[in-house]
Parts: C-alpha cells; sequence; structure tokens
C-alpha cells in the first residue's frame, strides 16, 4: 500500500510531463508514446504466457487475527464510507442543480461550475482515504 501511496506523485508528474510535451512537440511525442505502449503491450504478452506455462503454486496459510478484534476498525470505515457518500450525493445535487441553472443563463461559467462541483465530490474522497487508514490499522 505504500509503495502505491509514494508512486502516486511521481505518476502525477509523469502525466503532466507527458501533456506538456504532447502540447509542444505534437505528432513526434504521440508516436513515440504509441511506440512506448506496443513494447509495454508486448512485455505483458510475455508475462501473461510465462504465468500460463507455469506450474502449480502452493502458499502458506496465513494466520489471521481473531474476527473479533478488527470489528471496531471495520465499523468505522464503514461508516466513514457511507458517511462521507451520503454527504457527498447531497453535496452534489444542490450544487449541480444550481450550477445547471447558472449555465442556462450564462454558459461561459461552465469551468468554475464543474470545479465546484469537483469539490463537492471531494468529500467521497475524503471518506474513502478514512476507510483505507482505518483497514490499514486494522
Amino acid at each position: 500500500m505504500m509503495v502505491w501511496l509514494a508512486g502516486l506523485p511521481v505518476l502525477v508528474a509523469v502525466c503532466a510531463g507527458a501533456v506538456l510535451l504532447v502540447r509542444r512537440k505534437g505528432r513526434a511525442v504521440l508516436t513515440l508514446f504509441a511506440g512506448l505502449n506496443g513494447v509495454l503491450l508486448v512485455g505483458a504478452l510475455v508475462v501473461l504466457v510465462m504465468a500460463l506455462q507455469a506450474g502449480e503454486a502452493s502458499a502458506a496459510v496465513a494466520q489471521s487475527p481473531a474476527p473479533a478484534a478488527n470489528w471496531a476498525a471495520l465499523l468505522g470505515a464503514a461508516i466513514s464510507v457511507a458517511g462521507s457518500s451520503i454527504g457527498a450525493a447531497i453535496a452534489v445535487a444542490y450544487t449541480g442543480a444550481a450550477a445547471l441553472a447558472a449555465l442556462s443563463e450564462r454558459p461561459e461559467l461552465f469551468g468554475r461550475a464543474m470545479v465546484i462541483v469537483g469539490l463537492a465530490e471531494g468529500i467521497a474522497i475524503y471518506g474513502l482515504i478514512v476507510a483505507v487508514i482505518l483497514l490499514g490499522k486494522a
């Protein structure tokens, strides 16, 4: 889990760099990205063929903690996801309706209206982050 969290800023930086390169260089960079995509596809196919040809694997059964030991963390994760999702749904309903009303009068407000709706949707993402943290502690 920590590897994904540590790699996320790198992924965002790579995506931002790719967008800048495409805007500056244009078609040449798109050809380069298509070539890299082909190389990754061939690599994935090689890994798939190797996995299909491998024999049986056996795994050791890990001892799991008693189910009663982490019930509070699981309940907290469920409450955080449910509460944040309901809150985000209510916020998006109100902001979405207001955004559509504003866009019907002034269409040039599209970008600002979508930012506000996106901020309301961020409430659900915060609940998911809290749930992941709680599940990591369980």
